[in-house]
């Protein structure tokens, strides 16, 4: 019984009050989450000794959720990609086992009579890997049967739609430029809770208030208790206007499950991973 959780990012400033050489940052991210988005892959590939430098800095046991890049999914729409799909999944090899799933992120305006696109699209994905579809069009939400439509599309490709829960960042209006930055940026979408797959996964929106953030997630605990007590295993990504206390709130988001189901297995203990600092 796994819960994978994590951020947007492995670094951050405010992380730590020194911060580590880029070698060593998700080294030390590793030691307080087991999962990661990999959402740089989106504007570029990476290098194979890049992956393989992430590879060397986390245990066999740390997952990567690897966003498939613009190019792909936003620039050519899922049509005649395949050069780039190919260079994206060999930079991705040496990842190995933590490469937990393939995120295929599709812009706002791909909707309901794109889904032949992503029919063909899905199928040309590596069969041992899992992927996940995230939707940004509101039809998906709003109409019954371009959901079910969806949904046909995902579980014949044996593939999960992702959750990407902003309710909390537009409960009320934006008390901080971080808060009008991310509103602006992020969807606003009602919440979904329904699995397809054994492995579900959902992007959580918090505020700048930690405690706002926790009271928003507390819909989605019985949930993911629940994912969990079914054989599931889920993956919970926390993200904050700043995301500058993200590591720590993921971290107590995955104690507030544990309560719920006590023989989930627990994280990392940052204190046995990390080296002693001398002050």
């Amino acid at each position: 019984m796994r819960l994978y959780v994590g951020c947007a990012m492995w670094t951050h400033p405010s992380w730590q009050e020194r911060q580590p050489p880029p070698s060593e940052r998700l080294r030390r991210y590793a030691g307080h989450c087991n999962a990661v988005e990999g959402n740089t892959t989106f504007y570029a590939t990476p290098s194979p000794a890049t992956v393989r430098s992430w590879a060397e800095q986390t245990d066999p046991e740390f997952r990567f959720v690897a966003k498939l890049p613009k190019s792909i999914t936003h620039e050519r729409r899922l049509f005649g990609a395949d050069a780039e799909l190919t260079a994206f999944l060999e930079a991705m090899a040496p990842l190995g086992e933590r490469l937990h799933t393939l995120w295929v992120q599709l812009p706002g305006s791909f909707g309901p009579g794109d889904l032949g696109a992503l029919a063909r699209f899905l199928p040309t994905l590596p069969a041992d890997v899992r992927r996940t579809v995230e939707v940004r069009h509101r039809a998906f939400y709003d109409d019954q049967r371009a959901a079910a439509a969806l949904e046909r599309v995902l579980d014949r490709a044996g593939a999960e739609w992702t959750t990407f829960d902003t309710t909390v960042l537009f409960s009320a209006p934006a008390s901080s430029p971080a808060e009008l930055e991310a509103r602006s940026k992020k969807p606003h979408l009602p919440r979904r809770t329904r699995a397809l797959t054994a492995d579900p996964m959902v992007r959580y929106h918090g505020r700048d208030d930690d405690e706002t953030t926790v009271a928003g997630w507390q819909p989605w605990l019985p949930v993911v208790a629940d994912w969990l007590r079914a054989g599931r295993t889920p993956t919970v990504f926390v993200h904050t206007p700043d995301n500058a206390s993200s590591l720590r709130l993921a971290r107590r988001f995955h104690d507030e499950v544990r309560a719920l189901v006590p023989d989930l297995e627990p994280l990392p203990d940052p204190a046995a991973r990390e080296p002693m600092t001398l002050f």
